[in-house]
């Protein structure tokens, strides 16, 4: 037996988010994301050692 599905109710139109707040938006997730990063590489340093190292050949190998 099919489970009616509620219907969606129409809202009023969504604000379109100013570039300002986008911008705010993106810097807080990306300071949120360098500090998950930082806190995995205290917690994981061989692992954190091995991406640095493999960061670096990828960088030395790297054609212009």
């Amino acid at each position: 037996m099919p489970v009616p599905v509620p219907e969606q109710q129409p809202g009023p139109e969504p604000q379109q988010e100013t570039d300002a707040e986008r911008r705010r938006r993106r810097a807080q997730f990306l300071r949120d994301l360098a500090e998950a990063r930082e806190l995995r590489d205290r917690v994981q340093p061989r692992r954190a050692k091995t991406a640095r190292l493999r960061h670096a050949m990828r960088m030395r190998t790297f054609r212009w």
